[in-house]
């Protein structure tokens, strides 16, 4: 997990409005079956974008406040920032080539 970082109620904000790329923020819990298998996943993604997109993830069971906040109602959800601002998400498990793409997708898009 070294190219995952771990969020929670009290550094989230501060680690977004900091960011220099674009955030991939996993919001799982531990004792979620697709929240494990993706999270491999994420990982091989995060060595092959790094520099590109930054990767983090948020356990949901410990970070109610920042869950609720985005209305988390399903693990996993996974939610693209760009300057602090959510750009576009996914619910669910993603086999690794529909995730990659939808991530860089979402990454080349502008926000309004």
């Amino acid at each position: 997990m070294k190219n995952i970082i771990e969020l929670n109620d009290t550094n989230f904000d501060q680690t977004l409005r900091a960011a220099t790329l674009p955030v991939l923020v996993d919001f799982y819990a531990p004792w979620c079956g697709p929240c494990r298998m993706l999270a491999p996943v994420l990982e091989q993604l995060a060595s092959q974008m790094a520099g590109e997109i930054q990767f983090a993830k948020v356990n949901v069971d410990d970070s109610p406040r920042t869950a609720g906040r985005f209305r988390i109602t399903g693990v996993p959800t996974l939610i693209l920032f760009r300057d602090g601002r959510p750009v576009d998400q996914v619910e669910g498990f993603m086999p690794p080539q529909y995730l990659a793409q939808w991530l860089r997708e979402a990454a080349a898009a502008r926000t309004v």
